[in-house]
């Protein structure tokens, strides 16, 4: 049987272990979840019956500060996989040095065959069912898979009818109108763009002469594309579930981001324009690009497709989209890869800067966010290169060891309570 996504999740723990010489101690603390919580969420359903789904939130570590996390609303959501969201995160959030641990959350449930009010019926219960371990000084979630700004919103306005205030600090990833940061949506995507942007500049490869392929074209493969396209690089192919399109001279970016604003459920079904040929999203991964950023779910590049994949370097726009076995065959073709932990860490990052503007109540404009994040992650990005460059190791290898350390340190300087 394959490993579990959380096995995953620890074989990549293990193996920074062994190479940081870990005390372990530290480590057998580091493969737990500090807090699991599953719940059950009856939801009254448009035509009356009452239907319960499965919620989980899992605290992973909270040694460097409150836990932080997006929630998914996905008909394959379970334990394990957010168990390993939630550890991802704790080094995602270790790696470009914010003052959070990590969490996740998620609730079993297909939001596409529901109305609104169902899945905001199924939001507001969820909360209520998780509010008694988050918090804006505890866990604080954010958007994931298929929740956005207004999930976030109904979060908030449980939270503050409970506590009879308005609680904004409660989540990120809210609308501006309700304590939302200028700049959270398109951060994630503009997360990838500076870090593929980052790794041409360290290869002395110009933007202007690069191609690139994005799996995924929902706020992160999207963003990213639109970005990458205005500094110049060839977006030759992009796909979602409904499949994808390839256009050798480059496709039109700007089109197809008008098509998904007003098609049904905003995928790319459907969409046509001279010049480009529909490809299934088997054949966008191995299409001929210099970079492919895969921005869908997780396991997509695996050992039985990795040595089919052209590209040369892979920015990981998802979590964990390439399993320990296939980071093993890239490297042996000498391919790039840099980290979902770096290179997709623009949304937590800008998520802390909406709640430290949540708290203070004083709010940036969009400049100054783009600025900040731009900021943390080129230095990330160099901390990780030159840690890859020194120790002869992936960038995967270089992100885990400075993220794991991190989160050792706090742990062996704040003790094991009692």
């Amino acid at each position: 049987m394959a490993d579990s996504v959380f096995q995953m999740a620890l074989k990549q723990l293990d193996e920074v272990a062994k190479k940081i010489n870990l005390d372990p101690n530290i480590h057998n603390v580091l493969r737990q979840p500090e807090r699991e919580l599953t719940v059950s969420v009856p939801v009254e359903m448009d035509d009356g019956r009452i239907e319960v789904f499965t919620g989980h939130r899992v605290q992973y570590s909270s040694v460097r500060g409150p836990c932080k996390g997006g929630i998914r609303y996905h008909q394959d959501v379970t334990l394990d996989e957010v168990k390993a969201l939630a550890a991802w995160m704790t080094w995602k959030c270790a790696v470009v040095n914010i003052p959070y641990g990590g969490a996740k959350g998620g609730v079993k449930c297909d939001p596409f065959k529901m109305s609104t009010q169902e899945v905001r019926r199924l939001t507001r219960r969820y909360t209520v069912m998780i509010m008694p371990i988050i918090g804006g000084r505890r866990d604080i979630p954010a958007p994931d898979v298929n929740t956005g700004a207004d999930t976030m919103g109904w979060i908030m306005d449980t939270v503050s009818m409970f506590e009879g205030r308005t609680v904004m600090d409660i989540v990120t990833g809210k609308p501006i109108e309700l304590g939302g940061s200028l700049g959270r949506r398109e951060a994630t995507g503009r997360g990838v763009m500076i870090s593929t942007i980052q790794l041409l500049n360290k290869l002395g490869k110009n933007p202007k002469d690069t191609t690139v392929i994005v799996q995924g074209f929902g706020n992160v493969g999207s963003v990213a594309a639109e970005l990458l396209s205005q500094n110049g690089c060839k977006i030759v192919a992009v796909s979602d579930v409904t499949g994808g399109f390839y256009n050798s001279n480059g496709l039109d970016i700007p089109d197809m981001l008008k098509y998904v604003e007003t098609s049904e459920n905003h995928l790319l079904e459907g969409y046509k324009k001279g010049g480009t040929e529909k490809i299934s999203n088997e054949e966008l991964l191995f299409s001929d690009a210099d970079v492919l950023i895969p921005a869908a779910l997780e396991n997509q590049i695996t050992e039985k497709n990795a040595d089919k994949i052209k590209a040369k370097y892979i920015i990981e726009g998802a979590n964990g989209p390439t399993t320990p076995e296939a980071d093993k065959i890239l490297g042996h073709k000498g391919s790039i890869v840099v980290p979902d932990v770096l290179a997709n860490s623009g949304g937590v990052v800008v998520s802390y800067f909406e709640w430290v503007q949540d708290i203070q109540a004083f709010f940036w404009d969009v400049d100054q966010v783009n600025e900040s994040l731009e900021k943390i992650i080129v230095k990330s990005f160099d901390e990780v290169w030159s840690i890859s460059q020194d120790k002869k190791v992936d960038m995967r290898m270089a992100a885990y060891m400075i993220a794991v350390r991190r989160v050792a340190s706090a742990l062996k300087q704040r003790g094991i309570f009692p």
